[in-house]
């Protein structure tokens, strides 16, 4: 799968283009010139939103949680002069020449073993 396109509502869209459009979107609203204070907190209050949607079994809602997780925390970089594409790049590069083991249903690296 190349994960550079992701299928939503079945139409391919380019993952890039989606994260500019947020972007334009949070410009057009100033809050690229937010309190980062306020969008941390909106991000917490976000993965809450998930956290009760697991709990519930709603799958549905879950997208959307998800969603609004990925667009606060755009957002959040935005605000602080970065750019969220690099951020998730300097992620996967960090993780992904990384070993490590499952314990108790939890990816722990190598190096954090004891």
């Amino acid at each position: 799968m190349n994960y550079q396109d992701i299928v939503f509502n079945d139409t391919p869209t380019n993952l890039n283009k989606l994260t500019r459009q947020i972007e334009e979107w949070a410009i057009d609203r100033d809050l690229d010139k937010g309190d980062t204070s306020k969008q941390i907190i909106k991000i917490y209050e976000e993965a809450g939103e998930l956290a009760r949607s697991y709990i519930r079994g709603d799958k549905k809602q879950m997208e959307d949680d998800y969603g609004d997780i990925f667009i606060t925390i755009a957002i959040s970089a935005m605000q602080n002069g970065l750019d969220i594409r690099d951020c998730i790049s300097k992620a996967y590069q960090e993780i992904s020449g990384r070993d490590g083991k499952i314990k108790d249903g939890v990816f722990v690296k190598e190096s954090d073993l004891a």
